[in-house]
């Protein structure tokens, strides 16, 4: 009697991922590092001046690290609750942060002591920044107010209370220092210029609004909240261009590329979209371990840092010759496995006794209940849900086997509710995929003759055939949809087609017999047969 044979899985070919040139340019990072931080990183900023260190806001204390560092070279503890917003002044001298306490602190990047607090909000800080002319700063807090301090005095200049809701982003102009915008949990993005003593422009996200960004020419505004990003346009009034629904959770930060031509932004579902700023449309996305709470880019698109809900900061550098080099090396040095395997395919001499090794058989759960003959159970543990979800194409291949062996039509036969339902659901979702349609479409024949006579007595069962109905209706509908768009083609390739005549100098027109050749009469009678 010959040994059982396990079922053959046929492996069917994946669809790679399409390679472009965004693709290779932003998977050219090396493996990420990880560093783990006392909280939650709310804030990440680059220093604009080389080395181009980035400060990092986590829990009550403000890191700086260096562009290839793993510890900090800088650390700022002087917060007496969790600190937020972490920004650099743009000599790269200065750094300032807000507070849960509602102080605003500014240090010396070269130095440990606050040189200035600035005292007047009465609630949290979240938004910090500097404007372009250096010697100002601008924060905006949970009690609806956004001020404009002077550094030099340690003096506040300009209140604004225009919000209804908390303050949780803001950035100023680089090119004017009098123009800032801010966004809030009233779902409002508004621009304030210091030379009036009201918001000069104002509109509606729709949603608490988590980050903004200005484009380099700052014409363009991008605004980050709930699952939307959008694009408004200053200089028509703060027209909407563009609103981008591509995460799952609320988007939580944004980021631009150095040139400026790619817009990152990342989200609670663990996501960073990379988006073409001409088109909008996703040309990369980046998937990390936990929820995104801030991003940054180095300079020249360097470094990726990202910080997580979870304390994690992710630090991805780009590729650099060397590390193509030693790439290289490694797969040179990949046939050196050959001496592992050194006599595998040595062949005895004929004077040789060969000792042979059993080898044990192991046989998947399947092929257990197959090698017993127990075709129900064979089919029900190929029906489980890991495999039914994960590897369809296994389900499939016990199915086939089954009807092979004529087994198959007992192997569906006595099967309760729950086993016809798990049955069913399984044709729903695979009958129509064409790698498994020849098998599946015999299964699903057996099971409406079998089970023909209960039909109407469980309402779950009856909401699944009239599903498997409709999907095989609309797949009639789509397959006759295609040979018509398949006629037409034929038609159309065949007019395209050049004619060509064929040489009939010597052949007769009238009955395609050669000139002088003897032609063949055929009897009336035949004719008429």
């Amino acid at each position: 009697m010959s040994s059982f044979k396990p079922t053959q899985i046929p492996v069917y070919p994946k669809l790679g991922e399409k390679v472009t040139q965004e693709t290779l340019y932003w998977k050219d990072y090396k493996a990420p590092i990880q560093i783990k931080e006392f909280g939650a990183i709310t804030n990440l900023d680059f220093s604009p001046v080389a080395p181009h260190n980035f400060a990092v806001t986590a829990f009550t204390r403000i890191h700086i690290y260096g562009p290839f560092s793993q510890e900090p070279v800088k650390t700022f503890t002087k917060f007496k609750d969790n600190a937020y917003c972490g920004r650099f002044r743009s000599d790269g001298q200065l750094l300032v942060a807000g507070c849960e306490d509602a102080v605003v602190r500014l240090f010396d990047v070269s130095g440990k002591v606050a040189l200035r607090m600035f005292k007047g909000h009465t609630k949290s800080v979240h938004v910090t920044d500097f404007t372009s002319d250096r010697y100002q700063i601008l924060t905006g807090s949970d009690d609806y107010t956004c001020r404009l301090w002077d550094i030099p005095n340690s003096t506040e200049l300009l209140s604004y209370q225009e919000h209804t809701d908390y303050i949780r982003c803001g950035i100023t102009s680089k090119h004017n220092s009098n123009v800032f915008i801010t966004g809030s949990y009233d779902h409002t993005l508004k621009v304030f210029d210091t030379r009036t003593d009201k918001s000069v422009l104002s509109m509606d996200h729709g949603h608490p609004v988590e980050s903004l960004l200005l484009y380099p020419s700052e014409g363009l505004l991008v605004s980050a909240g709930g699952r939307y990003v959008k694009v408004w346009d200053l200089l028509k009034a703060g027209q909407p261009l563009v609103s981008l629904k591509n995460h799952h959770k609320t988007v939580t930060c944004l980021c631009l590329s150095s040139n400026g031509q790619r817009l990152l932004s990342g989200s609670l579902d663990r996501h960073i979209k990379v988006y073409n700023t001409t088109t909008y449309k996703v040309v990369h996305n980046f998937d990390y371990a936990a929820s995104i709470l801030s991003l940054a880019l180095a300079p020249n698109d360097e470094s990726i840092v990202v910080g997580m809900t979870n304390g994690i900061l992710s630090l991805k550098h780009r590729k650099g010759p060397e590390d193509a080099k030693e790439g290289v090396s490694q797969q040179r040095r990949r046939p050196s496995y050959r001496v592992f395997v050194k006599g595998k395919n040595y062949v005895p001499k004929q004077d040789d006794y060969l000792v042979g090794k059993p080898l044990k058989e192991h046989l998947a759960k399947y092929d257990k209940q197959l090698k017993k003959f127990n075709v129900s159970k064979a089919l029900d543990t190929a029906l489980e849900t890991y495999i039914r979800t994960r590897k369809p194409e296994i389900a499939v291949a016990v199915i086939k086997e089954l009807d092979r062996r004529g087994k198959l039509k007992n192997a569906l036969a006595g099967r309760d509710e729950q086993g016809l339902s798990r049955l069913l659901s399984f044709l729903i979702g695979h009958l129509v995929n064409h790698r498994f349609a020849p098998v599946l479409v015999t299964a699903a024949d057996m099971i409406l003759d079998i089970y023909r006579s209960t039909i109407g007595q469980s309402p779950v069962i009856d909401r699944q055939l009239l599903r498997l109905q409709d999907l095989l209706e609309r797949e009639i509908d789509y397959q006759q949809d295609l040979l018509e768009v398949l006629g037409m083609l034929d038609a159309m390739f065949a007019c395209s087609l050049p004619k060509k005549e064929v040489p009939s100098s010597s052949i007769s027109r009238q009955n395609g017999l050669a000139q002088g050749e003897p032609s063949t009469t055929v009897p009336p009678q035949i004719q008429a047969s």
